[in-house]
């Protein structure tokens, strides 16, 4: 029991309390696949309020009614979805790195969710150098989902450290 309460507690910074960036002017949003939990919202109300002209949706699923509509609906800001490829987050930094290049992007938005944060930031810094700020989405998040997430989460970090992006 010690144990587990040691590693909750050292991991507590990484998944409950990460550091999380204020929304700035970029050159776009990309909101990374998971949970449909408020972050397709958030990235569509940052650009509505003018942060980017531009919104990436990763669409790693079979079928979505929810991305299907936003994907296909009518912005007064460019709206594109793709399929990462691997469909995980190095994927998405692969997508992101792509199209930072082909536009010249400088700073983007990664709108994800609290126990990702960490762990997207660094995965995508492996695969871009630009400027990266991480805005999250505030689901509630249950105390099963909590100790999944730090499991998840932990491995996938395991296995980004063996990667290259």
């Amino acid at each position: 029991m010690l144990v587990l309460a040691v590693a909750v507690a050292a991991l507590w910074p990484v998944y409950v309390r990460p550091r999380v960036d204020a929304p700035a002017p970029a050159d776009a949003i990309v909101v990374l696949g998971g949970a449909h939990d408020g972050r397709e919202e958030l990235a569509l109300r940052l650009a509505h309020d003018g942060y980017a002209p531009r919104v990436l949706f990763s669409n790693p699923y079979e079928h979505s009614a929810l991305l299907n509509r936003v994907c296909h609906g009518g912005y007064r800001f460019e709206v594109d979805c793709f399929d990462p490829d691997p469909r995980t987050t190095r994927g998405e930094g692969r997508e992101l790195a792509a199209r930072a290049r082909a536009g010249g992007w400088r700073r983007v938005l990664v709108v994800t969710f609290t126990p990702h944060v960490s762990r997207a930031r660094y995965i995508l810094r492996k695969c871009w150098g630009g400027e990266i700020l991480v805005v999250v989405a505030h689901p509630r998040i249950t105390p099963a989902r909590w100790a999944y997430q730090y499991l998840y989460q932990s491995a996938g970090y395991a296995k980004a450290a063996i990667e290259d992006c």
